[in-house]
């Protein structure tokens, strides 16, 4: 029964092995300086400014969470789209208040301004 699961155990047997052969030759063959900026994160070509623990805008968090919701509604419509004739006036109705919650919390978005980055 086990002769079925072979092939599964060599390929993670080869992968685990071929990682290990990796790493040991990046740390044998890699060079090694510590010179300079190479300490510092990298940012886009340009020198960082202040410390990690500056605090973050809370606009970003906005419209992350805006993106996620969009996302979501993106989700959920994709599907709808594929059965909406097979549905008929139920599923209509049903999408309908769907898509008009989703865009009353738009719009109470672009009331608070939490879309601005000015």
């Amino acid at each position: 029964m086990f002769e079925t699961y072979y092939p599964i155990l060599f390929l993670v047997l080869f992968a685990a092995i071929l990682a290990a052969v990796m790493a040991g030759a990046s740390i044998l063959l890699g060079k090694r300086t510590r010179l300079g900026k190479k300490g510092q994160p990298y940012e886009c070509g340009i020198d960082p400014v202040g410390t990690t623990r500056d605090p973050i805008p809370v606009k970003f968090f906005m419209v992350a969470i805006s993106f996620i919701l969009f996302d979501i509604e993106v989700i959920f419509l994709l599907p709808w789209a594929v059965v909406a004739r097979d549905l008929g006036g139920f599923g209509f109705i049903a999408i309908v208040v769907f898509v008009s919650l989703v865009l009353i919390g738009w719009i109470y978005e672009l009331g608070r301004g939490a879309l601005k980055w000015d």
